[in-house]
This record gives C-alpha cells, sequence and structure tokens, in this order.
C-alpha cells in the first residue's frame, strides 16, 4: 500500500545519509508522515541486515496508533513485522522487525543488552517532546555507540526542535529538512482575556465554530476534568444528532480513543475534546477546525519540598503552532485561540524539557545502574540539574539502592528491573519479604495510573484503601459496585491485566490481599511522608520530612493518628493529601527503627514563653514520644532563656525604679566623663544578655519566673567597690535642699530633675548641680500642694524676678506658708506657718 506524504520527497537522500552516517536528525512539520513511512523505508536497507528498527514515542497512545497504521500499510496486523510495547501491553511477534515503544522501554532494553545486539537502529520520533526518557535513552544510546556498537544508528527526527542544537550535540551529524505539506491556517483571536471557566469559554467558541465553519473539531484542554466538563456542557446544548462528541486522554478505554483518532462515517462531523496528547504524532482524520484553550498540564517536581505535582501552564508558541497546523493537514482551515494576540505576542518560544522539571530518581538510579556516576560525563541537550541529582541521590541512598560512595548495592540492581518508580520497587521488594507482596504489586499498579476513582464533590476521602476496595469489587465480577464508588471500570480492568503479569512473573499467586497493611507497604515507598496528626481529629499533619500537609476537613483519615501519604500536592504552605493509608505507630516502631532517632531538646518555647528540656524520640521531624529531662544541661538551660528574653525584649524584665536609677546614673556618668563605668544602655544590655545576666538565670525557666531576677543587684554587682563610692559621690541618688530635707533626683531626663517645694529652697543663691558642678539640675519648684509653679536652672534670676510675682498669686492661696519678702534671708522649711 503506497500513499502520498511530503516525506517521500527526501527518502533518497534519508536512505544515502544512513548509509554514510550512523548519527542523522530529521526535521519534518506535523503531517509529513515522518512517523509511519521513515521506519518502513529503512526496513530493507542493506545495513539494517536482519536487525530490528526501534522507534521510541513519547506517548503509549501514539505507539498503539504508529504501529497500527505502519501495519495497515503493509496489510498486516499489529505483532507481525510491526508491533509495539508500551506499558502493562506487549504486541511483537518471532517477525517482528520494527517495534515501536514508549515509556521505560528503550531504557530497560538497554540496560538488559547494554549492545542490544538484535537493533541496527533507534529512532527518537517527536523528540522535541523532551521527555525525560527520550533524553536518557538518547544518552544511553549515544554512549552505547561510542564505546560498544560503532555501527548503531542513531536518527532524531522532530517537528519544532533545534535540528542544528542537537546535531552539534550528536557530533555535528547531517540534519536532514522536510517542508512537509500544509494548507493556509487562518488565527481568530479574543479581544479581551478569559474572565470565566475555561469551559464555558470553549463551549461558546466551538458553538461558534459549527455555525460559522464546515469540517470536524479538535478542541486542545489541559486535563481529563476540563475535558468532561466541556462534553458535559456541549450535551446540555443538544447539538444535531450528526455531530459527535469525541472525548481523547490517556485514560480512556482503547475503542474510545480509537473512535476519536478514527474518520467519521459520510455526513457526519466530530468534536474531539483532547489533552496535548493530539499534538504531534496522531493523525485525526478530518480536521479543519482548531480550538486551542492554549494550557496544558504536566508534573512538576518541586525541588524544595521533594514533590512533584501538576500544574497548569500556558502553552508555548511551538506548541501552539503545531495545534494549529492540525487545521491544515487537508485544506485551508481555521484555529480559534483563546487568547489575545497581545498574549500571543508573549509566549514563549519552546516548552521546558521535561529532565529540568521532574523527579531525578529514576533517571539518577538508572545511570548508576549503567556505571555513570556524573551525569556530565554522558550528553545531554541539557544536563541534569546538580541540586536535583544530589537530592536523587539522597532518596535512593536512604532506599538503600546506593552506597555511601553513591555506586549502585545489590538491592538498586534489584530495583532497576522493576517498570516503575524506584520507591514502588523498593516496596514490593521489600514487602515481598513480609508477605505482603500481591499486595504491595497492587498498590504499585494503582500508583502508576491515574487515580481509578472519580469522586463526586461530595465525597471527601483520599483512602487509598478505597481504591484496594473498587478494584477487587471490578476483579469479582461486581462491577456495579464499583461504579457506585466512583471507580473507572476501564482503568481498574487494565490495572487488573498488569497485576496478574507480576503477580506471575514475581510467584506471588498464593498470597492472600491484606489491605489493612496498605499503609505499612506505602511507608516502604514512602518512608519521607509518613505523617503524623497535630491535634485530636485536626486535618493537619505533619511528615516526617518536615512539610505541613492537610486532609479535607470532611475526611473520615482525620480520626487516624499516623498516615502514610502516597500523593500530595506541593503546595507554597501545607501541601494537599490526595492519597493516603492509616498506619499504625507499632508498625512504625518495628519497621522504620532505622528512621527513628532520639535526642534532648533544651530550647524556648515561643507559646509557654518558657524553656523546654525534653527528651524526643522523632521519626524524622515526627514527635513519637515526648518525656521531661530530669538533670538538663544548665549551661543549655542559660542559653535558651537568653534566646526567649531576646524574643520577649529587654522591657519584659523586672525593672523596677531602683534598678532603672542605678542604670540612669551610671550611663550619665559615661556620657559626662568617658569614665570607665560599665556600659548600661538598653543596646549594650540586650547584645551581652549571656554575660551580665547569663549567670544568674541557672534556676530561671520562664517569664513567669522573671520576679525572681533582682536586676538591681545584678547591675550593681556589675560595678567596683571604687565605682560606687564614686558614683555615690557624683551622682547621688537624692540631694540635700536647705530645708535639711534628702530629695531624690529624677535621673529618668537629661538634665536631671530636682522637685522640691519652694519653700525648702529659701536662701539658696545658686542652683544645685551634680557631677562636680558640671551638671546643673533642672529644679522644679513646687506650690505647698507640689504642683509646679516654675522650672529653672537659675535661682538667683528666679527670686529676683518671677519669685514676685509668684508669691503675690499664691499667698492668698495658701496663707498658712511663709511668703516672705526676701526669701534669700528667711528660714527654709517644709512646714506650715506656726501658730500665733
Amino acid at each position: 500500500m503506497t500513499i502520498n506524504l511530503p516525506i517521500y520527497e527526501i527518502i533518497p537522500s534519508l536512505k544515502k545519509t544512513c548509509l554514510a552516517n550512523n548519527r542523522l536528525v530529521l526535521q519534518a512539520p506535523p503531517g509529513a508522515g515522518k512517523t509511519t513511512v521513515v521506519p518502513l523505508e529503512l526496513l530493507d536497507e542493506s545495513w539494517l541486515g536482519n536487525k530490528k528498527i526501534i522507534m521510541l514515542e513519547p506517548r503509549r497512545l501514539a505507539a498503539r496508533a504508529a504501529a497500527r497504521r505502519m501495519a495497515e500499510l503493509l496489510g498486516e496486523t499489529v505483532g507481525e513485522t510491526v508491533g509495539y510495547r508500551v506499558r502493562m501491553e506487549s504486541r511483537v511477534g518471532a517477525s517482528t522487525r520494527i517495534e515501536v515503544v514508549t515509556e521505560g522501554v528503550l531504557i530497560r532494553k538497554i540496560q538488559s543488552d547494554p549492545e542490544l545486539s538484535d537493533t541496527g537502529i533507534i529512532i527518537f520520533d517527536e523528540f522535541h517532546e523532551r521527555s525525560l526518557e527520550a533524553d536518557l535513552g538518547l544518552a544511553l544510546s549515544l554512549d552505547i555507540q561510542e564505546g560498544l556498537r560503532e555501527d548503531l544508528k542513531i536518527l532524531v527526527m522532530s517537528a519544532t526542535i533545534d535540528g542544528d542544537r542537537i546535531a552539534k550535540m550528536m557530533a555535528d551529524s547531517p540534519v536532514l529538512t522536510s517542508v512537509g505539506r500544509s494548507f493556509g491556517v487562518s488565527y481568530r483571536y479574543l479581544e479581551n482575556k478569559i474572565s470565566g471557566r475555561i469551559e464555558e469559554e470553549t463551549t461558546n467558541v466551538i458553538i461558534k465554530a459549527l455555525k460559522e465553519e464546515k469540517g470536524s473539531i479538535l478542541v486542545f484542554l489541559p486535563g481529563a476534568g476540563e475535558i468532561e466538563r466541556t462534553r458535559k456542557l456541549l450535551e446540555e446544548k443538544q447539538l444535531d444528532q450528526n455531530i459527535m462528541i469525541c472525548p481523547l486522554y490517556g485514560m480512556l478505554p482503547y475503542e474510545d480513543q480509537d473512535r476519536a483518532i478514527n474518520p467519521v462515517p459520510e455526513g457526519k462531523r466530530k468534536i474531539v475534546l483532547s489533552t496535548d496528547i493530539a499534538e504531534t504524532s496522531l493523525t485525526i482524520e478530518g480536521i479543519r477546525i482548531v480550538i486551542d484553550a492554549g494550557q496544558s498540564r504536566s508534573a512538576v517536581f518541586d525541588i524544595k519540598s521533594g514533590m512533584t505535582g501538576l500544574e497548569t501552564s500556558i502553552v508555548s508558541k511551538a506548541s501552539a503552532d503545531q495545534r494549529a497546523g492540525r487545521a491544515g493537514r487537508l485544506e485551508e482551515g481555521v484555529c480559534y485561540r483563546l487568547w489575545t494576540e497581545a498574549a500571543n505576542r508573549a509566549l514563549k518560544p519552546y516548552n521546558d524539557p521535561e529532565i529540568t522539571k521532574t523527579d531525578l530518581v529514576p533517571l539518577v538510579l538508572n545511570l548508576a545502574l549503567w556505571g555513570v556516576g556524573d551525569p556530565a560525563k554522558l550528553k545531554w541537550l541539557d544536563i541534569p540539574d546538580s541540586v536535583s541529582v544530589e537530592q536523587a541521590r539522597a532518596l535512593l541512598y536512604s532506599l538503600g539502592a546506593l552506597d555511601k560512595n553513591y555506586l549502585i548495592t545489590d538491592h538498586g540492581r534489584r530495583m532497576a528491573k522493576f517498570p516503575m518508580h524506584p520507591r514502588l520497587s523498593h516496596m514490593i521488594i521489600k514487602s515481598a519479604d513480609l508477605g505482603y507482596g500481591k499486595l504491595a504489586i497492587t498498590i504499585a499498579a494503582l500508583l502508576q495510573e491515574r487515580d481509578i476513582l472519580q469522586l463526586k464533590p461530595d465525597f471527601k476521602t483520599v483512602d487509598f484503601r478505597l481504591r484496594m476496595e473498587a478494584l477487587e469489587m471490578v476483579r469479582s465480577g461486581d462491577v456495579k459496585g464499583a461504579r457506585n464508588l466512583g471507580c473507572h471500570i476501564s482503568t481498574a480492568k487494565k490495572i487488573l491485566k498488569q497485576i496478574n503479569i507480576w503477580q506471575k512473573e514475581f510467584r506471588l499467586t498464593g498470597e492472600t490481599l491484606n489491605i489493612e497493611k496498605t499503609g505499612l507497604c506505602l511507608a516502604t515507598a514512602f518512608p519521607d511522608r509518613i505523617a503524623a496528626r497535630r491535634q485530636n481529629m485536626s486535618e493537619s499533619y505533619i511528615l516526617s520530612g518536615g512539610r505541613a500537609a492537610l486532609l479535607h476537613n470532611e475526611d473520615p483519615l482525620r480520626s487516624e493518628k499516623f498516615l502514610s501519604v502516597a500523593n500530595l500536592d506541593k503546595g507554597e504552605r501545607d501541601a494537599r493529601i490526595y492519597i493516603a493509608a492509616p498506619i499504625l505507630l507499632e508498625e512504625i516502631e518495628e519497621h522504620f527503627e532505622y528512621l527513628i532517632s532520639q535526642e534532648q531538646i533544651i530550647e524556648w518555647d515561643d507559646q509557654q514563653e518558657k524553656v523546654n528540656a525534653q527528651n524526643k524520640i522523632m521519626l524524622g521531624k515526627i514527635p513519637l514520644k515526648i518525656t521531661n529531662l530530669e538533670n538538663p544541661n544548665a549551661e543549655k538551660i542559660i542559653a535558651s532563656m537568653v534566646v526567649g528574653i531576646r524574643k520577649l525584649g529587654l522591657e519584659t524584665l523586672p525593672w523596677d525604679k531602683k534598678s532603672v536609677l542605678l542604670k540612669k546614673r551610671v550611663e550619665l556618668i559615661r556620657n559626662e566623663f568617658d569614665a570607665d563605668f560599665p556600659n548600661l544602655s538598653d543596646e549594650h544590655l540586650f547584645s551581652t544578655l549571656e554575660h551580665w545576666l547569663g549567670p544568674y538565670l541557672e534556676n530561671i525557666t520562664s517569664r513567669a519566673a522573671f520576679k525572681k531576677i533582682d536586676l538591681y543587684e545584678i547591675l550593681r554587682n556589675s560595678l567596683s567597690w571604687q565605682q560606687i563610692k564614686l558614683l555615690d559621690q557624683l551622682a547621688p541618688t537624692h540631694f540635700k535642699v536647705p530645708s535639711g530635707s534628702e530629695i531624690a533626683i529624677d535621673y529618668s531626663v537629661n538634665p536631671p530633675v530636682l522637685s522640691v517645694k519652694l519653700q525648702e529652697m529659701f536662701g539658696a543663691l545658686t542652683s544645685p548641680s551634680i557631677l562636680d558642678g558640671k551638671c546643673a539640675l533642672s529644679v522644679h519648684l513646687l506650690s505647698p500642694a507640689r504642683r509646679p509653679l516654675q522650672i529653672t536652672s537659675d535661682l538667683s534670676g528666679f527670686w529676683k524676678n518671677s519669685y514676685p510675682e509668684i508669691k503675690k498669686e499664691m499667698k492668698g492661696r495658701y496663707p498658712k506658708h511663709p511668703w516672705p519678702d526676701n526669701p534669700l534671708n528667711a528660714l527654709p522649711t517644709g512646714k506650715i506657718k506656726p501658730k500665733k
């Protein structure tokens, strides 16, 4: 069977170049036919001999579709000349010469046969998607070619990638370009940014396109949730019965996926609601209209939290152009873009490669198995981030997959043989030793697929055991019961098929499924995600790795003290738990003893405002048991109290009048004389708490005990005997006035204040002073009722100028007190006039 596709124009050049070179880059736009034509055209080349062609596809759906299309072109069924191998499914036979593979299939093939002895060429299709497996597969393939198989050919095919950049990485390999074949596509943009839900806007544009244009429609939405909600909105519109609505995403049964891809019957139109799965290698017949919501969803690994979460992001220009190109495959088409022209100009050129944003644990384990400790020793378009690599090494070391030198262990080699994340392979191996192998492979199979429970909004549990129960219902034939739980039946059947394969492979057919050990198995895979409830019936938990996490406030799991968490988001503060199961404290203590540590903690407690001296048994950051220390270290108590006082502030210490006065007197002498007195300023006292106050804190362990602190004695003890004597001489606490009274000096202001009744100062011609006369006191002259009459530092001037007026005003108000005409000759007194 022959077809007319643009790629045929460069097939002669491709064959000639492949004959002369072992590395080659082929750039061809979507629709050129590279995926189905190139492998078939190379099949009879002399250099291939009887070896196979391995073609890597980044998606399972694309791998199946490519293999099926090539088989059709040969007039065969899949599994003869052309076959495929993907996770959970394989269709190859003894005569298969072209194998389309995906996921980690190529990596496992390389690890099991480092020379790829049965392979003549590896084709990396749709390399522009830059999946982690594609980058790793290419790095390992180039290493094989350089060290073991010079004759191995490597062909990188892509629609948008910078061919010159990858050619340079591959030792300046030749670059061939196919111009492809496409018709013009007109673009229609929104005038304003979407303000409502994306599903509603998309539905409105679909209805508009159906009225304005002919042909079938391909709609790009970020995920299955948006697709199903859009489908529901369209069904409510009661469209023409000749219009088919066809969702397309990875979880759908194969027959539903095929329905979206295959041509529609004559006289019908279809609306394909797809994720970015339809962006590249898939050919969907009859599409003339593309509606692009402009978003994509992918897994992103957060280095800080160690969590992987789904993120919805704006598409790149390259992705948007590829999507639009789907409208111009057969004739001139139209693309409705749900963004503005201004937003279109701001799109980034390309998507970020997966290797820069995903969990690198599988990659690091595969490199260790390959014998490469430093990723820089291999060829990469983007070298793995060193911080992410170190984080991955640390996890693999904790799982026993790497030794302290980061070399792979025997346990690590066993883990690498499993087609799954190393966490899950570790779980299966360890759980099998405990007699829970069947349970572990069931958990692993469930975790490798999307959540099989499509829970209703009023169903609020993340309990993984419920998923296990739904799966068991499907296994036993109770499909109705499983559906009532919200189970996605086709996905459950796919998972059961994988479980059966693994059970036979691991010889676990005789085991019973002990669902109550789900938490224990999950914790084996995710020891850093064992979680402890913070308070009784609280939805807030703390993970052993230190992160805070939340359940829904109505989830029954809130009653569980400990959880094993398998899936949660990477929220900035509290992560949302999506999959978890209970685990018992006894199970933690028995099986995770290596994670449990004991430490003595002496620290200030901000909430209780005291020092806690405790012995803590910890699981990572989780306190399993806390007891008070009987004889805590005194130095640590003091250091913790100093921390607490600094947090509370110096003003929270028991500053009585006596201690404040002493402090002020010393500071006055330091400022006026630059004397060798200790620095008692607030700033210095705050910064040197451990030195002047620390020795007196041995028996002080809380704010409530501050009252036991005698600050006056502590500060006074910082002075020598000579300094105390000089302090009393230069800055006395009291001043003897002419009446003979000892009046306290107020040092809280500068200059210090002497507040005294006017009559007690009769006869005083000069103003009172301290500091050997260098500092005149501010004299506050008071009435007999101790109300201010005058403030002065010049008594002589006061008697001469102000006193006569005050006498005139006050004599009638206070007739029992003396108001002499000549106060300098009058007898000073604090008493009233004697009776005559």
